[in-house]
């Protein structure tokens, strides 16, 4: 099983959650919440208003998320779902471990309650998203009025 920090529409409540917990593309479980231990750019991009945590490590804020726990499979679905490599790429980040439901004591385990996950970010930006607002946590429904367009309703 590997961890996975999901800080965008795969939360629980939005819009793409419904994929984590659909057993046909594998295992996901819920194990706590968290937040990036590095701060970085959260922003709304593009003309379906998909969140992206930019790959700027050190700048922007510590981006709150869900930390699941998933098997190979859900893996490469997630792989598959978030366009990797071209649109996001996963890589390992260390996430601040706030709330944990998990069994065992892997949190606790974890010398300050610090979690190496892996995180769907991006490199691969247009330069002007560096000037877009940045947010620490991701509502699809939030203050900022961009609503998310789901996949089967994209042109």
């Amino acid at each position: 099983m590997a961890r996975v920090f999901v800080y965008g529409t795969l939360k629980k409540g939005q819009p793409n959650y419904k994929h984590m917990i659909n057993t046909a593309k594998g295992l996901a479980k819920f194990q706590g919440r968290g937040h990036t231990v590095e701060k970085y750019p959260l922003v709304i991009a593009g003309k379906y208003n998909i969140p992206y945590m930019l790959n700027i490590p050190g700048t922007g804020h510590h981006i709150a998320g869900e930390i699941y726990s998933v098997d190979e499979q859900m893996l490469q679905f997630l792989d598959e779902f978030e366009g990797c490599p071209d649109m996001y790429q996963r890589t390992l980040m260390r996430i601040q471990v706030v709330e944990w439901e998990g069994k065992g004591g892997e949190a606790r385990a974890a010398a300050d309650g610090v979690l190496e996950c892996f995180v769907y970010s991006t490199a691969t930006f247009p330069p002007e998203w560096v000037g877009l607002p940045y947010y620490d946590s991701y509502d699809s429904s939030g203050q900022h009025g961009l609503a998310y367009v789901l996949r089967e309703s994209r042109e």
